[in-house]
């Protein structure tokens, strides 16, 4: 029946099978996206949280949305949140969306069963089948599970306000066929905080099940038969009455769940609750509901009174005390009898056949004592805390069963090893099953022939007398034994068994025991018999069996709490890990739940959701093995320290006396020592198998060298977030110590990985070389977000990384999000053109009231020292983001100060016919070009300070390019050679080629771009940051001429120096990023324009000369 059930051609089937299989989807998802929660729908402080609005919205629209349209700022932020954040929201949507769709479709297929759609298909057929019993319940299950997960793990305010966000970014509110108005009633907050657990709404959550109605038959025969059935027939696998709650677990669980759709069982019906908790939970009180989501009774059944009754003959003392002694002295036991099975050499194949049964026996028995206890030892939650009656109980267990994290977790290791070995051990036999039984049968035959042999006095035997009857008899029995049939199993099991007592008879009977040699023949024929019927014993039902029993599902997140426990126990003995592999492929078992049906179905979801949960378990295991690469690398750091400040370097010449003081042998011992536990820890993990986890299979090598990386990424980052840190009002800066401190620091990580390479087998420069580079990418691509409104998310970074995460740290600067941001800002600071003046002859920055020199070519060294090439280059990435922003403001300001206003305009065109044509001499110029300067005079104070922001940015910009271009020339100069030719090539060819030609390939100019930007081939002051075409600024060159003509008298010309100076500190000026600034924006504007002021500029110097002269 349960095939014809689930046949492709049963459409009943098939539909609730596909429905059931795409509600363990939806689980999966919203497990997944509970990671990637913007902060900004979680907090209100923020810069978005005028225009985050929770369902207040609905009432106000209109106000909400004049507000934001009628204040300029409010819109910008409004259109980048759109723009960053519509992908993410459309993701949740769809997520609670497919929530709202699969109780609808459930909703609709119990319709359809009721009004007689499915052929010969009625509510009660379904539900006398097997397979349809179970999907029926496992669908009205899974419903709540998806409403308890959205609720648990996604709070109520910030489902409103990403309902709100993508109800107003989004066009499908003008379908027709939008659901968003069911979806939001659906998952409108509830009152439930995941942060105030303690606190739950009244009625919780049984008004929230019931905002969607289900069919109430419906309700009433699942709950019926999750009460009275055994509907996955697990009791089989539990014989034993004291295992019948641990066989039933995960029916009591769906039960759990479903009762809240139907509240009045709680409340009121007192027999139904006692039958109920009799049944499932006369010795548990602490559920799985599913994939580790833990339920304890006591507390979410303390509102409802019949369910609270119920459960207190459970929860007395006396019964608590008699099974957690119990069990605490189960525990004692069965790791005894599992360290003796787990020896050298005990678990063999014939040991397994002879006690098959003794030891499911046992690991079913220490599967249900682990079960109970790491469910009953389990920390509350806040909300149980809170309850007097839940601490009281839990107390009680801790201190009956003598809990030790410790024991637990040796009984966990002890049972998933024996799991493990018996689990291969009997793979192998089945595997083997058919070969060994011929082997053996072959080899009776062959005994039996040679004894026949024997006694027809073919072949002389001592001492063995002729006798044709044995001999015919024995011929006869070896006929019997090639006839067996290993297809007739039981037939030939029969058959075999007759044989051996037929054996045992004949030996007997002719008094053969005398003749050792013909005695031996038959006692060996015999075992192969028996071992015959060993064989055929070997059944898949075996591993099934085992598979059901060693379930760890329910401790999907209670496994976390034994961490650490896991930790310190790799620390004393790094070879535990080859053994933590039996417990992480046990942990794996819990993937069979929600992958079971969406195998069945068939679905395409099926890789997606086994990706995820995979995925989580292998994070896991990189978490708990973390602990040899931060072991690993505080060995080293011991290592480098004598290495560096201990142990002497031996000269090229020794006087012999000298030679004890150079030898330092304890020193170098401690060396020796220190490296030899490096070793160790290598070893522990490279002893771990290649294993396939989920879909994801796990080679040590590589998670060995992703824990160093994740380690060396870690150091490294905080060397960097804490290294620099400045404070902008320090009046002498300290950042050339700081970057010193910082080399200082990375070269020591950098020596560590350099001895350390060889005895843990890695390419420790590259691997060193590759994880800056990705830490200061990632870091400037942070940085680059606050200067553009499309913010490239961490899941979009072509930086992050899920096995080798950066760790995002929180900045000190409320300017800058990361420790690049303040590095150049620092920079900046100390580099600013009101206070210093740059002197490009030696390319130094001297302060403008001491002269002392503030910053020289040197720190760009120290730069590359301390964040290596990637950082200086990173750097230089972040000042070109900066020029492109003061360039967009620049425009902009002029826009909205100069262009936009008619009388600006009037005033310019007014100017352009005075100057016009430009080789005119105007009269009294100094009076004629102040009156027109004075009107502009507030507009050009900010293009002062944006012009030489500008200007300071290119001086930084080369520098670092001077850097890079040396290093690269010194270091690699073949490659920085050939790069140059390459590019040059490139160029000349685009300047050549002709237009019908095809163009260069799209993916060699990028590639090629970031090679020369690496090694400092580039010209900033010939960078084009910002495009202008698009602009619509009339009468530019004239304002600029204004605007230069009414600064040029800070400035004067020094001979000493060689460049434009201030001619007083207090005008706040520096010439040369003065000229720099004016240079690039005038780059920007293109040729005719800057070809028109240089006319008025030649103008105004004519002008002055002739005025002058005369």
């Amino acid at each position: 029946m349960a095939e014809d059930f689930l046949a492709d051609n049963n459409l009943c089937g098939q539909t609730l099978l596909r429905l059931v299989s795409r509600g363990h989807a939806i689980i999966a998802e919203l497990l997944r996206l509970k990671d990637f929660i913007p902060p900004i729908f979680q907090s209100d402080q923020n810069k978005y949280h005028e225009i985050i609005l929770d369902f207040r919205y609905f009432k106000e629209q209109d106000a909400f949305d004049s507000k934001i349209n009628g204040n300029d700022l409010l819109m910008e932020l409004d259109e980048e949140l759109r723009k960053n954040y519509i992908e993410i929201l459309t993701r949740f949507y769809l997520a609670f969306e497919s929530v709202h769709k699969y109780v609808c479709d459930l909703n609709a297929f119990l319709h359809e069963v009721e009004e007689g759609m499915y052929i010969q298909q009625t509510l009660e057929t379904v539900f006398l089948n097997d397979e349809g019993k179970q999907l029926m319940c496992e669908a009205l299950y899974l419903y709540g599970i998806m409403l308890l997960v959205t609720d648990t793990h996604i709070d109520g305010p910030v489902r409103e306000r990403m309902l709100v966000s993508y109800y107003r970014y989004s066009v499908q509110r003008t379908h027709s066929n939008s659901k968003l108005d069911e979806v939001c009633q659906l998952l409108r907050s509830t009152g439930f905080l995941k942060s105030q657990p303690g606190r739950k709404p009244q009625h919780y959550p049984e008004e929230y099940f019931r905002r969607i109605s289900i069919v109430p038959v419906y309700l009433d025969v699942v709950i019926g038969h999750l009460r009275s059935d055994d509907i996955y027939h697990q009791i089989a696998t539990h014989p034993h009455p004291d295992h019948r709650s641990t066989a039933l677990a995960q029916q009591a669980a769906m039960l759990v769940i479903c009762l809240y759709f139907t509240p009045d069982i709680l409340h009121n019906q007192t027999a139904k609750m006692r039958e109920i908790v009799d049944k499932f939970f006369p010795d548990n009180w602490v559920t799985s509901v599913y994939m580790g989501l833990i339920f304890n009774l006591v507390e979410v059944w303390e509102p409802y009174k019949a369910a609270r009754m119920a459960l207190s003959n459970t929860i007395q003392a006396a019964n608590v005390k008699e099974w957690s002694i119990k069990h605490c002295n189960q525990m004692e036991q069965l790791i005894k009898h599992l360290h003796q099975l787990l020896k050298e050499g005990v678990l063999t194949e014939e040991f397994l056949l002879d006690n098959m049964q003794k030891l499911i026996n046992l690991i079913r028995q220490s599967n249900v004592t682990l079960r109970w206890m790491l469910l009953h030892s389990n920390t509350l939650t806040a909300g149980a805390e809170s309850l007097k009656k839940c601490r009281q109980v839990r107390d009680q267990v801790l201190l009956d069963t003598k809990y030790q994290p410790v024991t637990v977790f040796e009984l966990l290791l002890d049972c998933a090893e024996l799991e493990l070995n018996v689990r291969e051990t009997f793979r192998i036999l089945l595997t083997e099953k058919r070969s060994k039984w011929l082997l053996c049968k072959k080899e009776c035959i062959e005994r039996l022939t040679e004894l026949a042999d024997v006694f027809s006095g073919a072949k002389p035997l001592s001492r063995v007398e002729k006798n044709e009857s044995l001999q015919l008899w024995l011929r006869e029995i070896a006929q019997q034994v090639e006839a067996l049939n290993y297809e007739e199993g039981t037939a030939s099991g029969r058959k075999m068994v007759q044989l051996i007592s037929a054996l045992e008879e004949v030996q007997e009977f002719h008094q053969l025991d005398s003749q050792l040699q013909v005695k031996q023949f038959l006692t060996e024929t015999r075992r192969q018999l028996h071992q015959m019927i060993r064989t055929a014993n070997i059944r898949e039902d075996f591993l099934i069996t085992l598979q059901i029993v060693s379930d760890l599902s329910y401790a999907w997140l209670i496994i976390d709490s034994y961490t650490s426990h896991m930790q310190t126990a790799i620390r004393k003995d790094p070879s535990l890990v080859g053994r933590l592999r039996a417990t992480f492929l046990k942990l794996s078992s819990a993937l069979d739940l929600p992958l079971m049906r969406i195998n069945q179905a068939r679905s395409a979801d099926l890789v997606s959701v086994s990706q995820y949960y995979s995925t989580e378990l292998v994070s896991y295991i990189r978490h708990v093995l973390h602990i040899i690469p931060q072991s690993m690398f505080a060995l080293v750091e011991q290592i480098v320290q004598l290495q560096t400040n201990v142990i002497k370097e031996m000269p090229m010449r020794l006087d012999k006396d000298k030679l004890k003081d150079y030898a330092q042998l304890d020193q170098r011992f401690q060396v020796a020592k220190l490296t030899e536990s490096v070793s160790t820890f290598t070893e522990g993990i490279l002893a771990m198998k290649t294993t396939l986890v989920g879909i994801v299979r796990l080679d040590p090598k590589r998670l060995l060298e992703e824990g160093i990386r994740r380690e060396l990424v870690r150091r490294m980052a905080k060397a960097m977030h804490d290294s620099l840190s400045f404070n902008a009002k320090a009046r002498n800066s300290d950042l050339a110590h700081k970057l010193t401190s910082l080399g200082e620091t990375m070269e020591g990580l950098r020596k560590s990985f350099e001895y350390i390479q060889d005895y843990v087998r890695i390419q420790g420069l590259r691997m060193f070389q590759e994880e800056t580079a990705r830490i200061v990418g990632y870091n400037v691509e942070q940085e680059c977000n606050t200067f553009q409104t499309d913010h490239i998310q961490d899941w979009q970074s072509k930086f992050q990384s899920t096995a080798v995460p950066i760790p995002r740290l929180p900045s000190n600067d409320p300017h800058s999000a990361t420790f690049i941001g303040r590095l150049a800002r620092e920079i900046l600071r100390i580099t600013d053109p009101k206070t210093t003046t740059f002197v490009p002859s030696t390319n130094t920055w001297y302060d403008s009231k001491s002269q002392a020199e503030v910053l020289n070519f040197l720190l760009f060294s120290q730069l590359e020292q301390a964040l290596s090439t990637s950082g200086l280059a990173g750097l230089d990435t972040l000042f070109a983001f900066m020029i492109t922003t003061e360039l967009t403001n620049l425009f902009s300001d002029l826009k909205k100060e100069v262009f936009r206003h008619q009388d600006s305009l009037e005033v310019l065109a007014e100017f352009d016919h005075l100057t016009a044509p430009t080789t005119t001499i105007l009269g009294q110029p100094s009076k004629t070009y102040g009156t027109y300067c004075t009107r502009f005079h507030k507009s050009f104070q900010t293009l002062l300070d944006r012009v030489l922001k500008i200007g300071q940015l290119q001086l930084l910009r080369r520098s670092c390019s001077q850097q890079l271009k040396s290093t690269a020339s010194f270091d690699s100069g073949l490659l920085w050679q050939a790069l140059e030719t390459l590019s040059l090539s490139v160029v000349n060819d685009v300047v050549r080629r002709d237009k019908s030609s095809s163009s260069i390939s799209t993916s060699l100019l990028p590639e090629l771009a970031e090679y020369l930007h690496w090694s400092g081939l580039y010209e900033p002051f010939e960078k084009i940051y910002v495009a202008t075409h698009s602009l619509d600024l009339p009468y530019i060159p004239h304002l600029l001429l204004l605007f230069i003509v009414s600064n040029v008298h800070k400035f004067t010309y020094s001979k000493q120096l060689a460049s434009l100076v201030s001619k007083r500190p207090q005008d706040g000026a520096d010439g040369t990023p003065f000229v720099i600034g004016s240079a690039t924006l005038f780059r920007h504007l293109g040729s005719a324009s800057t070809q028109a002021c240089c006319s008025l500029l030649i103008q105004f110097a004519r002008s002055h000369l002739e005025f002058g002269a005369r």
